[in-house]
């Protein structure tokens, strides 16, 4: 008798309610539950894979039961199906889950304690009688009423994907999304829901399209596979993988031995035209259509700005610096004017440079000298934030790059572009180190053929979250015009901050302050043990820097962290911060997702474009609202409310500590920087240089010099695969 199948023989199935979702790995969707079995007194420990599931979801279970060496008994799931509650409880608690718009905790007690038992005969047979329970108005039940015939409508879709391992948080997501072609569609191109669906990886897609039957070798599958493996670069940053390099991942994807069928596969795709070739000497470059034309875009538009001189003569712009000058009393460097003159004369510029080199004045005063030469100008940055700080500096109207290409929810595109060209003179764009290839493409196609650019940023930053490294490309190109400031001027140069940042650029070892051993602006903690680096980041955000400074924990206080993963990563800080910066108490409603928990006053930030709410990756807001009965949270960004539906919950995270990368574009009082070498693969000279350089006034280091060293001897943690500066050199 082989294993397999005796292990099958020694599987029960189980019958109960989810208590509490104790663990669940978003990644793989590996989920430890605390589960009450019907007939049982204790719940149990339970232990599967699940897409996302809530308390109160009353399940079936069949697994086998088994003992961990330290967490003792556990039942092991091998199959999970969702059932209909039987015990009053059950049924309170499967109502006030966040099944029913319009029905949340409050209003499942009052309608359960009415009909008891027949709750659901009664919301299934006959809803309008809920109109008789006491405190239920008729607008409520007709609203309910609403949402519980949208529920049927999806019940069949939620049946078949169940069946399929989906769970119902995702089902709702994919009937949004194809309405009465869902089923379908999954049936006919599950790979579909990898692309669409927020929170549906490949791999997920890849389960469901093999419970359909799609053999592991069919063509449906390695096309996916090689279109997910690009994508999946593209969250890297690169914009094409050499052809060897995607074989290599797409066969570890697939789990496919010959790297052979998948080269023939990109011919193939090649062929139809669903990818594209850059040959190379080494190796091609394979890319996804998208981004293989949003190069080619950039490049024309790039080269056809600067076909056309800029119709003023240089001896005009220095008068106009002078006057300035002398007028709002600013005195600038050889280097700053030599800047604006450029500025001036050219029809595209990168202006670059460190902190403490007079990036700021030098934009302040561009704005000036174009408005004294009569030209309309427009700003932007690419963040929410870096906008209300660019207005804040120029003292004029700032928007998001999205806000000034007033994009369009309703047709997924933006209305500023080469049919309808933003009505400004000058364009003038800040933190331009944060613009990837895509939004890069769309604001060149917004720029007029006869308007200035002007690209503003620290090229030795992190580049951007998304795909591409514009601004460098830029400037290595050699084709684009490059003011670059060197020169710290006296008053900056006094900040250990940015002497630090200076030296980690050259490669130099920063100098490190023991709190309480001199006065600084920038310090170092030694701890070699997570866990105790955990504790003194605690100390320092709750108790430590309010009490020596006067910062608020929440707003003042940002805690990067060099990657998600481990005790000292973004992902176990938060909860860490969440416990001691917000506690849970009764007057602060909350709002439970898998294992995560939402609570009015946390600090959140976005994890993926929402371009209908208008939020884009990184930007950050406090919950200011959680109306569990609608089962509707309110956000607070830095300039205006968004609502978010339960569907949308999971693109939130929270925000108390985020990932160096994801701070990109905002400046923080005070920065708390975590660095330990379990940090390793993501330690940088420019991940240190940009973590120091999002303070205004105090940094925190805390962790060890080795993590250090391992930073300073790395200047990238990853070469980016782009051909932006090619196309433009050449």
């Amino acid at each position: 008798m082989t294993e397999p199948l005796q292990e099958k023989q020694n599987q029960e199935t189980i019958t109960g309610s989810v208590e509490r979702v104790t663990y669940h790995n978003e990644q793989n969707g590996y989920t430890v539950l605390r589960f009450q079995v019907k007939g049982h007194r204790e719940p149990v420990i339970a232990v599967g894979n699940f897409s996302t599931i809530s308390p109160g979801e009353s399940l079936r279970l069949t697994g086998l039961w088994t003992t961990h060496p330290q967490y003792g008994d556990q039942f092991k799931i091998s199959e999970s199906a969702v059932v209909r509650p039987a015990t009053i409880a059950g049924i309170q608690k499967y109502l006030g889950s966040g099944l029913i718009k319009g029905v949340g905790p409050v209003t499942a007690k009052r309608i359960v304690e009415y009909f008891k038992e027949k709750t659901l005969d009664v919301i299934e047979g006959d809803i309008a009688r809920l109109a008789e329970v006491p405190g239920i108005a008729r607008k409520r039940v007709e609203m309910i009423q609403r949402a519980w015939e949208e529920q049927r409508s999806v019940k069949e879709v939620m049946l078949f994907l169940q069946s399929h391992g989906v769970s119902t948080h995702f089902a709702v997501k994919i009937f949004k999304q194809y309405g009465n072609q869902a089923i379908s569609i999954v049936e006919k191109t599950p790979y579909r829901l990898a692309i669409d669906i927020y929170g549906i990886g490949f791999r997920s897609a890849d389960q469901i399209a093999r419970n359909l039957g799609l053999p592991a070798d069919s063509p449906e599958r390695l096309q996916a596979g090689l279109r997910f493996v690009l994508l999946e670069a593209s969250e890297e940053g690169h914009c094409f993988l050499p052809q060897g390099e995607l074989a290599k991942r797409a066969a570890k994807a697939l789990d496919i031995e010959e790297e052979a069928r998948l080269t023939a596969m990109t011919a193939v795709m090649l062929d139809e035209g669903w990818l594209k070739m850059e040959p190379g000497a080494a190796d091609h470059a394979i890319y996804l259509p998208a981004f293989w034309q949003a190069e080619r875009s950039i490049t024309r538009r790039v080269k056809a700005l600067l076909e056309k001189p800029v119709p003023v003569t240089l001896s005009r712009v220095e008068q106009w610096l002078e006057r300035l000058a002398e007028a709002r009393g600013v005195a600038l460097s050889q280097e700053q004017r030599r800047a604006l003159e450029q500025a001036a004369t050219a029809r595209a510029l990168v202006l670059t440079g460190g902190p403490g080199t007079g990036k700021t004045t030098t934009l302040r005063a561009m704005v000036q000298m174009f408005e004294a030469m009569g030209k309309r100008i427009a700003l932007a940055s690419p963040t929410g934030r870096a906008a209300q700080r660019l207005a804040e500096v120029t003292g004029r109207e700032a928007k998001t790059i999205h806000r000034l290409l007033e994009f369009d929810p309703s047709q997924m595109g933006f209305k500023r572009n080469e049919e309808s060209p933003l009505e400004a003179d000058v364009v003038i764009i800040d933190e331009s180190s944060m613009i990837d290839l895509m939004l890069a493409n769309n604001l060149l196609k917004a720029v007029d053929a006869k308007s200035q650019l002007i690209l503003v940023g620290d090229v030795d930053q992190l580049p951007s979250v998304g795909p591409g490294t514009v601004l460098r490309d830029l400037i290595n190109s050699g084709a684009v015009p490059v003011a670059r400031l060197n020169q710290v001027f006296r008053q900056a140069a006094e900040s250990l901050i940015i002497q630090n940042a200076h030296r980690i650029n050259r490669g130099e070892f920063p100098a490190l302050i023991k709190p309480g051993a001199q006065a600084s602006d920038c310090y170092f903690i030694e701890a070699e043990d997570p866990q105790r680096i955990v504790e003194l980041i605690v100390k320092s955000v709750a108790s430590s820097l309010p009490k020596r400074f006067g910062y608020d924990p929440l707003r003042d206080i940002q805690v990067l962290a060099p990657m998600n993963r481990g005790l000292a990563g973004a992902t176990n800080l938060n909860d860490v911060l969440q416990t001691a910066l917000n506690p849970a108490n009764s007057q602060k409603a909350e709002f439970n997702r898998g294992n995560r928990v939402l609570r009015v006053g946390d600090k959140v930030i976005q994890r993926v474009n929402n371009y209908k709410l208008e939020v884009f990756n990184g930007d950050m807001g406090r919950i200011e609202i959680i109306d569990l009965e609608e089962q509707t949270l309110g956000v607070r960004f830095a300039d205006r409310m968004v609502y978010y539906d339960s569907a949308d919950v999971l693109e939130l995270a929270h925000g108390f500590c985020v990932t160096v990368h994801k701070s990109q574009g905002s400046e923080y009082p005070a920065v708390v920087l975590p660095l330990h070498t379990t940090h390793f693969l993501m330690l940088s000279r420019n991940l240190v240089y940009t973590a120091l350089t999002r303070a205004k006034q105090t940094v925190v280091m805390i962790g060890t010099t080795r993590a250090l060293s391992i930073a300073m001897n790395n200047l990238e943690t990853v070469q980016r695969f782009t051909g932006l500066a090619r196309e433009l050199a050449g």
